[in-house]
């Protein structure tokens, strides 16, 4: 109270913002981390040497959006403001407290119209290849999982629409796996085309964002969403990311993600994902590539109360199910979606005593089916018990998850403002580039701080008679 501050608003000050921005700032790390002139290369295509207006710095316009999404900033027009009030955004940008602040339609534009899917792949790739370069990777074991993010559409301005059944990219081959097994139980095969039989379903779309999908899971509240469908390493860096409409299953985009995957990192020895992945053809198509699959217990779906599927054993030799009373249930087909048939025969389970618990049909026939695939989905429960299968699976809460809960608690992935499946496609993969990039800054200069103080703790630690011995 006896000495007031005088008010100092008005002063005029020579700074330099190189002595005001903290040595140990995350954009220091950053800046330090990657060589930003490689930008160049990667946008020199899209720019026309000596035409038109002068252009802002690509550079620049990166390390705008950067910004935005390593801090969680939700909107572009708020990024900006922080960058003209920032002096570390300032810093990181090369800008000085005089220069004038690109407008928020421009860097809007540039990444709207400009720089394209193909260029923010590319963007993404140079990241993990420097990431590579630094030996932070370990593609050994990837965890495959999805998340959903809010998009930008009212929930009550929607419509039905009746689209085509996607074909699965599978059919071909279990159409004719089907065929064989028919063929050899004495069946006359399926000559209908694979996916051509016109089927359709009933979707509910936006009239808002009608590239969105309807999501509704368990507890969450119904909303139109994107999926991001994700790949890490052990690590937690982002390998790659599919995004597609809210309403697609996570095993139906699964084909797309490993092929990608695999491609960049052969060296790829375990999957794991969740239960949702535990289907004959995703056990099938990573145990044929000589990789292993860890996926935990996926519950049968049975009515509740009555008797456990173990309970009906698979007969080999005999081609049969036996249920629990002993009674053999023969084979009658194979669907067109891969399952074997088994019915049991009604004049023997009509006076059943566990018929209440086996089955409640008006004819008394118990039907059993098993996929003709069913083998490696039973691999795949022993690599469960296995000791690679515990330790893979129980970082799953440390990796994937952790990626998932970082990029929506710490950079605004809950929800997204913009709209179409392209935007919001080149929205996630610039964030989980900026998440990458963070990481890699951050180990490096940790690395760089352990070793230098390392090296200052030498000339000691040479002297010391026990370091000598």
């Amino acid at each position: 109270m006896i000495v007031r501050e005088k008010n100092k608003r008005d002063a005029v000050e020579i700074v330099s913002i190189e002595e005001i921005v903290p040595s140990d700032h995350l954009l220091r790390k950053i800046e330090k981390a990657v060589d930003f002139t490689r930008l160049y290369e990667i946008v020199e295509d899209l720019y026309c040497p000596d035409n038109g207006r002068p252009s802002v710095d690509p550079v620049v316009l990166f390390k705008i959006v950067l910004i935005q999404h390593i801090y969680g900033i939700v909107s572009l027009r708020q990024t900006l403001r922080d960058v003209a009030m920032n002096m570390a955004y300032r810093w990181f940008l090369g800008y000085c407290l005089n220069d004038t602040v690109p407008h928020f339609a421009t860097v809007s534009y540039n990444f709207r119209h400009r720089f394209s899917s193909e260029t923010v792949q590319r963007i993404f790739a140079w990241i993990l290849e420097e990431i590579a370069k630094a030996g932070y990777l370990s593609p050994e074991v990837v965890f495959v999982d999805a998340t959903h993010v809010k998009a930008s559409a009212n929930l009550h301005k929607h419509f039905k629409q009746e689209i085509p059944k996607t074909a699965r990219q599978y059919e071909a081959q279990l159409r004719k796996e089907v065929n064989a097994d028919r063929e050899a139980h004495g069946k006359k095969p399926f000559d209908d085309d694979p996916g051509s039989n016109g089927a359709t379903r009933t979707v509910t779309t936006s009239k808002t964002d009608p590239e969105s999908g309807l999501f509704h899971k368990g507890e969450h509240k119904k909303c139109f969403a994107y999926g991001a469908h994700t790949v890490c390493d052990k690590h937690n860096f982002i390998l790659d990311v599919e995004v597609t409409p809210g309403n697609v299953h996570d095993s139906q985009v699964f084909d797309v993600v490993y092929d990608r995957v695999t491609e960049h990192f052969p060296e790829i020895e375990v999957v794991t994902a969740d239960a949702g992945y535990k289907t004959p053809w995703i056990c099938k198509k990573v145990l044929d590539d000589n990789r292993l699959i860890s996926v935990p217990y996926k519950r049968p779906m049975t009515k509740r109360g009555n008797l456990p599927w173990h309970q009906y054993v698979y007969d080999e030799y005999y081609d049969q199910i036996l249920c629990p009373q002993y009674q053999p249930l023969n084979y009658s087909t194979t669907t067109r979606d891969g399952y074997r048939e088994f019915k049991s025969k009604p004049y023997l389970c009509v006076n059943c005593p566990s018929r209440s618990q086996c089955t409640l049909s008006r004819n008394c026939q118990k039907v059993v089916t098993q996929h003709v695939w069913r083998e490696y989905v039973e691999r795949a429960e022993d690599i469960r018990h296995s000791p690679t299968g515990k330790e893979t699976y129980a970082l799953r809460s440390q990796t994937i998850e952790r990626v998932f809960a970082d990029a929506k608690e710490k950079h605004a992935m809950r929800y997204t403002h913009y709209r179409g499946l392209n935007q919001v496609s080149n929205w996630i993969r610039l964030k989980y580039t900026a998440m990458n990039l963070k990481k890699l800054a951050t180990w490096k200069a940790t690395s760089f701080w352990a070793l230098s103080k390392f090296l200052r703790k030498l000339p000691a630690l040479c002297l010391n008679p026990a370091f000598n011995s």
